[in-house]
Order: C-alpha cells, then structure tokens, then sequence
C-alpha cells in the first residue's frame, strides 16, 4: 500500500535551487523591467539585443474610462470593428473571470471566438497558433499559449495584422509587455492597446478615489475616454510600486532561506 509522503526532508527557494547552478543564463524578450532583481539575487548583468528587423508594431495610448461598464462596451465596439475587416484579434485578460465576461458578451453579438485559460498547455499552444488567421478572435488569460509564435496567415498583413487588446493593465509591466509582443513579430504590422477603468484593481489600490472624483470633476460620462496621458505616468508608477512590493516579498524569503543554511 502506498501512502502519500508525510515529511518533508528538506526545502529550498526557487532562488537559492537556481544558484545552485555553476552558470546561469537565459533570454526573454521581457527582462529590463526586472534588471534590479536579476543583478541584486543572481548577478546577471542584463544586455539588450536590437530586433532582427525594426518593429512595424503600432502601439496606441491607453484610453481610459470612468468605470467597468464603460469600458467593456469600448472593447467590445473594437473588436467588432477589427473583426468586420478580417483583421485577427487577441484580447489579452488577467483572470479567467475576465475572460468568461468578456466571451459572454462577444456571444450576444454574434461574434465567433476561441477562449484560452492556461488549463490544456498543449491544446492552448496550438489554438493560439491560429490566432493569426483572417477574422480570428482569441480571449486569453496573461498566461494562456505563451511562448508560441503567433504566424500571419494569408491576407492579414493587408488587413493590419494581428491587433491586441488588452483589457485592463497587469501589476507587472514585464506582463503587459509580453502581450505586446505577441504582435510585430519579425517586423510584422500589427497594434497594441489597453483599455482601463476607474475600477481596475490597479487603479483602485493606488489612487483610485482620486482619480474617480477627477473624472466626476470633468463631467465624464461613461462612454467618453479620458485624455490617458494624465494617467499614463501614474498608471505606470502604481505598476512600478507593485512590482517594488512583490520583489521586497521575494528578497525576504530569500533572506530568510539564507539564513536557515546557515
């Protein structure tokens, strides 16, 4: 009869288990972001290497709206837009609720599309594949198909290539950037943009309040943008200050391990 294990031997951060390592290296088109944290607990000095071929990419402004209703009729507007020139779309969410919203809409208006939630990885790297074909919609959380290049198929690049809408910022910038990058690959046309509210986590934990009564202020109602380059500093500052967190929890457990070796 086996029995499940019931004491553990020994345990060991993710960190000190990579230093183990004579020699560490890696590549991610997404690092700068995170350069104090690989120079300060692995010593890797981070080098930036140019693009094969120049970024064609458009990447729009974030726009902004007073709340949640607001912007989810936004977003779903673009997608329709793209979606009735054949232009391929990838909307990009940060849980599986958002997704499930998002595909739940898309379904009122007819609008035929794929959903991803990192749950099947080979099933997931597969469909995303495809997320480069005329007139195709992919919903996917942050995690879901990532790594897998996403290739134009015939008649895209006419259409503007693969347009990606995310629908609200991440806490790490490192996260929205992958996104990003999922279009313009190999000097691919292609776009970029984020839609956000009021009500964003992000936004309600840092400064939230503040920026709702500006928006009461300015006599925004729910279906008008608010000029995002007041907020793109501040939006990235709230990012910046959450990932400054994260790593501060991390450099403890680390601390804390080390001191356990001892």
């Amino acid at each position: 009869d086996v029995n499940r294990e019931n004491r553990t031997l020994a345990t060991i951060t993710f960190q000190n288990y990579f230093r183990m390592y004579g020699k560490l290296s890696g590549m991610t088109g997404t690092a700068v972001t995170e350069q104090e944290e690989f120079v300060a607990i692995y010593g890797l000095d981070i080098v930036e290497v140019p693009t094969n071929k120049p970024v064609a990419r458009l990447d729009h402004p974030d726009v902004v709206y007073k709340n949640e209703n607001g912007k989810n009729r936004a977003i779903i507007e673009q997608i329709v837009e793209c979606h009735q020139k054949g232009q391929p779309i990838l909307v990009g969410t940060v849980s599986i609720e958002k997704s499930e919203y998002i595909s739940a809409l898309l379904k009122r208006r007819g609008v035929p599309h794929t959903v991803l939630n990192a749950k099947y990885h080979e099933k997931e790297a597969e469909i995303v594949a495809q997320a480069g074909k005329l007139g195709a919609v992919t919903i996917a959380t942050n995690m879901a198909g990532r790594g897998t290049d996403i290739k134009l198929k015939e008649g895209v690049k006419e259409a503007g290539g693969l347009a990606i809408i995310g629908t609200e910022r991440h806490e790490s910038r490192r996260v929205d950037r992958q996104l990003r990058g999922r279009a313009g690959r190999q000097g691919d046309p292609g776009s970029s943009q984020f839609f956000i509210s009021m009500e964003d986590d992000l936004l309600r934990i840092f400064g939230g309040e503040r920026m709702k009564m500006l928006s009461s202020k300015l006599g925004m109602d729910e279906d008008t943008p608010l000029d995002a380059k007041l907020l793109t500093s501040q939006i990235e500052n709230s990012q910046k200050r959450m990932e400054s967190r994260n790593y501060q929890i991390r450099k403890n457990v680390l601390q804390y391990d080390d001191i356990m070796n001892k």
